[in-house]
């Protein structure tokens, strides 16, 4: 399994599907996945650290595992199977859950907890992007650091 960090989330054109950009972390390849415009607004919320004035379903969940008493120890991306992204969360006191990436990462990113992508996944899926590409992956930084949430179209209540 290799560690990987949220670069963001994007909507690609002209579909205006979202997807959540993840890099390796010490390696160069980054990993696209589709994911749902109410996932896309929940990892959105959690990158900007902003807080909805009600929980969403990540940040119940959050609270549950506090409450409870569990700790999320990782997430790992562990399958990708007729272009269907698998996921596992992994509990500190071994119970594995399996959950779709996008939620996975949603809540990853509200406890602070790890992401691992397995090697096959990325064999398959990454990609690399070469260096004179790198601009374009700055930009896209850019582009996150000035969208909001509203911008995927879902309110939160």
């Amino acid at each position: 399994m290799n560690q990987l960090d949220v670069v963001g989330v994007r909507v690609e054109m002209p579909n205006n599907q979202p997807l959540v950009l993840l890099r390796e972390v010490g390696g160069d390849r980054y990993l696209p996945i589709w994911i749902g415009p109410g996932e896309a607004t929940a990892i959105a919320f959690a990158q900007q650290g902003m807080t909805p004035p009600r929980p969403l379903t990540h940040d119940l969940f959050k609270n549950v595992l506090e409450a409870v008493g569990q700790e999320l120890s990782a997430v790992r991306i562990t399958d990708l199977r007729d272009g269907v992204f698998y996921a596992e969360l992994v509990f500190a006191s071994g119970v594995e859950v399996s959950a779709r990436p996008s939620d996975a990462i949603a809540l990853a990113l509200r406890v602070g907890t790890p992401i691992y992508g397995s090697e096959a996944v990325l064999d398959d899926a990454g990609i690399i992007i070469p260096d004179e590409q790198e601009d374009e992956v700055e930009r896209f930084r850019e582009f996150l650091d000035q969208i909001s949430p509203e911008d995927f179209g879902t309110s939160s209540q």
